[in-house]
């Protein structure tokens, strides 16, 4: 079943005004009823003072630049403001659903008023058009991306399969995002600041020590590494994890060829969880990890296996 395509509920919100429905024909023998006049959607937009209007805490994107808020003032103050905000009423205030860039430039210009359109829609919609509209204008860095899918599934327990779903993204797209939550917070900061790739980051993830994984990002960062060269320093301090480890752990087989790094780094990405290759001398074995019951089953779908 194919997914819907990203955005189908952001454009229904951002409607000017609601979609006609057209009635299905009615038998020959009945009449036809005038139709319905249609509504008028200059009703649906207003002017509000701006201090009448508040972000919203839903809003997963939190890094708005400088040069480019001016650049958009500078537009709005030759044009005006072209699309209206999307906001919802609360408690006699206007929260912002869609528009945040266009509030904040208003802000930058003193303007006493700007146009709205008002919605009705929930924290979890808020969240979910907040999300579809910041990844169709590729607005959020990667953090911001996984902390909002984070935020769907903790605050209104959906799965990753469901948000996959919502935002237009693959189950395993999503997976991976989220997994660089689990990179320290200093690392986490580096991929905000643009000071280190996606693909860093994915190869980092590989070590299991946080302090490890902050030693690579500052070596990463120090000596300007790419991430081929990065999957080799990577192995390296997997090894050297291994000789300086306890027994039980010295037994394990720890990869150490970058190319067996980024064999295992690809099988992660195709099955969106942990996956482990032990290799050694042309022998080993893959271990594919699962949380749940649909992972499981998520999992052999990938194979294509029936567990009937």
């Amino acid at each position: 079943m194919s997914k819907p395509a990203l955005g189908r509920g952001l454009g229904a919100l951002l409607a000017g005004s609601p979609a006609t429905t057209i009635p299905a024909p009615a038998p020959a023998a009945a009449p036809v009823a005038a139709p319905a006049p249609l509504p008028d959607s200059r009703e649906r937009v207003q002017r509000v003072p701006l201090d009448r209007i508040r972000p919203s805490a839903m809003q997963p994107r939190k890094n708005f630049a400088d040069d480019n808020l001016k650049e958009l003032a500078d537009s709005i103050r030759e044009q005006g403001i072209i699309q209206p905000l999307i906001v919802r009423e609360r408690n006699g205030y206007f929260e912002l659903i869609a528009g945040e860039r266009r509030w904040r430039a208003s802000q930058l210009l003193k303007l006493p008023e700007v146009p709205i359109i008002v919605r009705e829609a929930d924290d979890r919609s808020v969240l979910e058009l907040a999300l579809i509209e910041n990844l169709q204008r590729e607005n959020l860095n990667a953090i911001e991306e996984a902390l909002g899918y984070s935020q769907l599934a903790e605050q209104f327990q959906l799965t990753q399969e469901e948000i996959a779903i919502k935002v237009g993204k693959s189950r395993a797209a999503v997976a991976n995002a989220t997994r660089l939550l689990k990179l320290p917070v200093a690392v986490q900061s580096y991929i905000r600041e643009g000071r280190m790739s996606v693909g860093h980051a994915k190869v980092i993830l590989g070590l299991t020590s946080e302090r490890d994984q902050n030693l690579a990002a500052e070596r990463i960062i120090k000596d300007g590494l790419n991430v081929r060269q990065t999957e080799g320093l990577i192995a390296k301090l997997q090894s050297h994890g291994q000789k300086s480890g306890d027994t039980a752990k010295t037994k394990a087989i720890v990869p150490v060829d970058s190319n067996i790094a980024r064999i295992e780094e690809k099988m992660r990405e195709r099955f969106g969880t942990k996956v482990h290759l032990k290799y050694s001398k042309g022998k080993g074995a893959v271990e594919i990890s699962f949380f749940s019951d649909d992972d499981l089953q998520r999992v052999l779908e990938v194979l294509q296996i029936s567990a009937d």
